[in-house]
């Protein structure tokens, strides 16, 4: 008797394993700024600055679970917060924009270490030098774009993400932003994703270049997608739409999504998380 009970607890787990889905080939990337927490910044949000709001974000990254997040925005006590909360799911890597280690807003980039693997990355300033600190054009800020190149340990595929923000004053600026990303998203014959606070909503003439490039807008291309406002300022100034992905060589775009839920706080930062995913 106990020969046949444990030959048919053997059967019953097998026939569980079996229906048990397969983890899932599809990508999620995210692209969020998430407001600097700087001292003027925590003084000036008052209930939503990043003091109030950091126990939010990460509940926020725990349940959409992302593959890749590029944030914009990140102050070096803020990633180490992040580090620190999401240690053991996700690892992080970007410059500071200020110096090229660790002063000024960081454009990092946090990776789920079970499913992706970092082969390489770089930090590129977006200027007429972006091999080093620089401003560029008209810009009113240093400002940078942080690339990764990932093995997918899933898939057994390899994709490149650029993470970014484009400046917030100078229009000059932005459209050579633009060119640049252009540039540096040719060095890679990989699938391609382009993520960040562009500054600039998508009928502006500054992404006509992307598309001569191959980089579409995921938000019009996606299956399922939104048209939502992602800067919110808090609900206290004018709403837009300036936060973008575009994509090049991926299978298929299945969703765009602008995350307005709640998380714990009424805002987990003056703009939405977006969220784009991606299959092979």
């Amino acid at each position: 008797m106990k020969k046949i009970s444990i030959l048919f607890l053997l059967a019953a787990l097998a026939a569980g394993c079996a229906q048990r889905p397969a983890a899932s080939p599809d990508l999620k990337f995210m692209s969020f700024n998430i407001r600097n927490g700087s001292d003027w910044a925590e003084r000036e949000d008052g209930d939503n600055a990043w003091s109030h709001r950091k126990e939010a974000v990460v509940n926020m990254i725990r349940k959409e679970a992302p593959d890749a997040i590029g944030m914009q925005e990140v102050l070096p006590h803020q990633l180490d917060y992040l580090d620190s909360a999401l240690s053991g799911q996700y690892s992080s890597f970007g410059l500071g924009r200020d110096d090229g280690r660790r002063e000024g807003e960081i454009m990092c980039i946090l990776y789920r270490t079970d499913r992706l693997e970092l082969l390489d990355q770089h930090t590129y300033w977006l200027s007429e030098t972006p091999d080093s600190v620089s401003f560029g054009w008209d810009a009113a800020c240093r400002r940078t774009v942080t690339v990764g190149i990932f093995h997918d340990k899933l898939t057994d595929s390899n994709f490149v993400y650029l993470n970014t923000h484009l400046d917030h004053v100078g229009p000059l600026a932005r459209q050579n932003s633009i060119l640049l990303l252009c540039r540096l998203a040719e060095e890679y014959h990989n699938p391609c994703v382009v993520g960040g606070d562009m500054n600039s909503s998508l009928q502006d003439s500054i992404f006509i270049p992307l598309g001569k490039h191959n980089l579409l807008s995921a938000r019009d291309l996606a299956d399922t997608s939104d048209n939502a406002t992602t800067y919110n300022a808090f609900g206290k100034g004018n709403p837009a739409q300036i936060d973008h992905f575009f994509v090049r060589g991926w299978g298929k775009v299945k969703s765009f999504r602008t995350l307005t839920a709640d998380y714990g706080v009424p805002y987990i930062s003056d703009h939405y998380p977006v969220v784009t995913v991606l299959s092979y």
